[in-house]
């Protein structure tokens, strides 16, 4: 079903829509970036179209919305335990086909990697709708096509959108949703765009030829000389879900608090910190090892498809300009010439 708006028209749906939910969608911060001269792309509140960022990339994904950086687990008083409560909010979220493919990923972390769901994440991921932002030419560090995720099923959002100068065009596949967008606009025939060529390409290395001795290859010690280890491209990386998790006592009664996660991320030090002091992959290199595998290697061997999606932020915000893209062409050329 397919529905085309004025400008006007768009605003008044959102409108409508802010009655029932929180809209998410990238917004532009006027010089909030990490230099002050900048300015910071990244995601929050909208009520209308005109506050939306529609022509660059967002620093940061959306993936905070339903694995917040911290989350109160329980409290617990006096022995006793009780589930942090549930928010009512319910969410709409606009955004690119690579952000979401990376959800399906989070998915699979959550709700499926175990005989367990997590309950934390399930309850705010039940409450959101996804609206695609239309994607055709991409940005300079990207390479979703490579990794698949340039498309996005129909199954997969609420609805797919196409933002022109003259208004908006669209796809509505929520019948929960349907009623919103006949009312505000009228009936056109709709095809979704995908990018289909990047500026990137990159080239997956075959699994079944990854060897033992790829892990002791001198191209890790490369990155032991360039990383810093400030963890950047964990907080930016919409598939990155690690966490730590830590009671908090409360002053008024040391016998009564909370647990809480927060994001963690491997290439951050303390990462890997065990009882008793040991610590391993001290070496910033074993640490970009660490991550490549996991997202080229073991995630895809256990779900049929790789964890990184392409979206090329991790490239955007290194301040050592290590590129993602470039260690996965150099894993692959290595596997392809024999290690």
């Amino acid at each position: 079903m397919g529905f085309n708006f004025s400008k006007n028209e768009f605003n008044q749906l959102l409108e409508s829509l802010d009655q029932e939910y929180q809209i998410y969608a990238p917004v532009r911060k006027k010089n909030k970036d990490s230099f002050s001269a900048n300015d910071l792309i990244t995601y929050d509140l909208v009520k209308s179209l005109e506050e939306m960022e529609l022509t660059a990339k967002s620093k940061y994904s959306a993936k905070e919305i339903v694995f917040p950086i911290r989350e109160t687990l329980f409290h617990f008083v006096e022995g006793e335990q009780f589930m942090a409560s549930d928010t009512e909010n319910k969410y709409i979220i606009f955004l690119r086909p690579c952000d979401r493919n990376a959800f399906k990923r989070l998915d699979k972390i959550f709700l499926e990697n175990g005989p367990e769901e997590d309950i934390y994440y399930k309850r705010l991921r039940e409450k959101v709708k996804f609206f695609v932002i239309e994607c055709t030419a991409g940005f300079d560090s990207c390479f979703c096509v490579s990794m698949d995720s340039n498309t996005v099923e129909s199954r997969d959002y609420s609805a797919f959108l196409r933002f022109e100068e003259d208004g908006v065009s669209c796809e509505v596949n929520d019948q929960d949703l349907a009623a919103e967008f006949e009312a505000q606009a009228e009936e056109i025939d709709f095809e979704p765009e995908f990018i289909r060529k990047n500026k990137i390409e990159v080239n997956l290395p075959d699994r079944d030829k990854l060897t033992n001795e790829v892990f002791e290859h001198q191209l890790w010690t490369e990155y032991s000389q360039r990383c810093i280890a400030c963890g950047r491209c964990n907080t930016s990386c919409p598939t990155c879900s690690c966490f730590t998790v830590k009671d908090v006592l409360y002053d008024e009664n040391k016998k009564s608090g909370e647990r809480f996660r927060r994001w963690a991320g491997c290439h951050i030090d303390g990462f890997t910190e065990m009882a008793g002091g040991h610590n391993f992959r001290e070496e910033y290199g074993d640490r970009m090892r660490y991550k490549t595998m996991h997202k080229i290697y073991d995630f895809g061997e256990r779900f049929d498809f790789d964890m990184c999606v392409g979206c090329g932020r991790c490239d955007d915000v290194c301040p050592e300009y290590i590129s993602f893209s470039k260690c996965i062409n150099k894993l692959s050329t290595i596997i392809e010439e024999g290690v």
